[in-house]
């Protein structure tokens, strides 16, 4: 291993930080979309990378990772890859997606045991080009990669399922999951984990960056939903800092959370003490104009009402209840609900395996 950290344009030697670019793509208009990249080099200990913003209007993790770039190097015991956002056309415009095909850029880094040969679009390019620098230029030991959630959302960390098969034995799932929950613990989020299996590579989830880099790379890797999109809280910004931190100290990256990040942070405890994963619901059956009766990080229980959907005069046409135990992570963004669409977001009971094997 080099004692020079090269990424871009961006260099840092031993001891140093660098701030520099990573080409994405052409642009039309002539010059190149770019990447901003952050590199610390504390030696040839683990390699980190914190990634941010692939949903363009998704800000909170854009001021952790600005945060982050303040760091003492000396603090910095191995080697820190910080990308402040993935997606700068999203961020641009303060959209989910970028404009180049208007797709979910968190739905498009490569599944490298694919057997597709459909020639790539422009967003999987820039995807791909990631995903070659956090697993062959500067190879990661572990990735941590920032979002939010709906609104209101109280922030969590998402652990992906390990799917074993044709990309890896059971007993090699079962050591990669065991590194990624001891890595969600070092963070110290409430964990929720992510849909069960059989839907896991249906939303494509396999190919959003820390799912790529779970299960494609084999790298311990996270998602931390650090509130709301589209502003910026400074208690979601101080956890989302502070659980980043608490991850990278736990892997030897850093040698200690600081004092001051450690003193700022608010703190986020789980409202209930079992397993939970992701749920997109519970769902209005009428269309109509929602109000919530419950808030995100609130508990509830199997049969609780949750919101009700009332008609534009104002009559409760619908009680939507809850037909499962868990908390409310987020509500539905907008105040209003079709036909079947979930009014809020919420982290549910789960007994489900963390380790299953990958439908071919």
């Amino acid at each position: 291993m080099s004692d020079t950290l090269k990424l871009g344009s961006a260099t840092a030697a031993v001891g140093d930080r660098a701030t520099g670019w990573l080409r994405a793509t052409g642009l039309p208009t002539g010059g190149e979309e770019r990447l901003p990249v952050i590199l610390f080099n504390g030696g040839e200990g683990p390699t980190a990378w914190v990634t941010a913003t692939v949903h363009g209007d998704e800000v909170v993790g854009l001021a952790v990772a600005q945060e982050l770039a303040g760091l003492d190097p000396e603090t910095v015991t191995g080697r820190l890859v910080v990308v402040p956002t993935l997606n700068p056309a999203g961020l641009r415009r303060r959209e989910r997606v970028s404009y180049y095909d208007d797709e979910d850029p968190n739905r498009k880094f490569p599944d490298p045991f694919s057997d597709r040969t459909a020639p790539l679009s422009t967003q999987e390019r820039v995807a791909e080009q990631v995903y070659e620098a956090f697993t062959e230029t500067v190879r990661a030991d572990l990735l941590l990669d920032l979002h939010t959630a709906g609104a209101g959302a109280v922030p969590f960390t998402i652990r992906d399922r390990v799917l074993y098969g044709k990309t890896r034995t059971e007993d090699d799932a079962r050591l990669l999951a065991g590194e990624t929950a001891a890595l969600a613990d070092a963070v110290n989020l409430p964990v929720v984990t992510e849909y069960p299996a059989d839907q896991y590579t249906d939303r494509t989830l396999h190919r959003s960056t820390a799912g790529a880099a779970l299960n494609g790379a084999g790298l311990p890797a996270l998602t931390l939903e650090l509130g709301e999109a589209d502003h910026i809280r400074p208690d979601h910004r101080a956890a989302g800092l502070a659980a980043v931190c608490r991850g990278l100290a736990a892997a030897d990256v850093l040698r200690a959370v600081p004092d001051g990040v450690a003193a700022a942070d608010p703190g986020v405890d789980a409202p209930v003490d079992y397993p939970v994963r992701r749920f997109e619901g519970p769902r209005a059956k009428a269309a109509g104009v929602v109000r919530h009766r419950v808030e995100p990080g609130d508990r509830v229980e199997s049969g609780q009402p949750v919101a009700a959907v009332t008609s534009p005069h104002g009559e409760v046409i619908e009680t939507v209840t809850s037909d499962r135990d868990g908390y409310v992570l987020a509500h539905r963004e907008g105040a209003l609900a079709y036909e079947n669409q979930p009014v809020c977001s919420m982290a549910v009971r789960d007994e489900g395996a963390l380790v299953a094997q990958r439908e071919q």
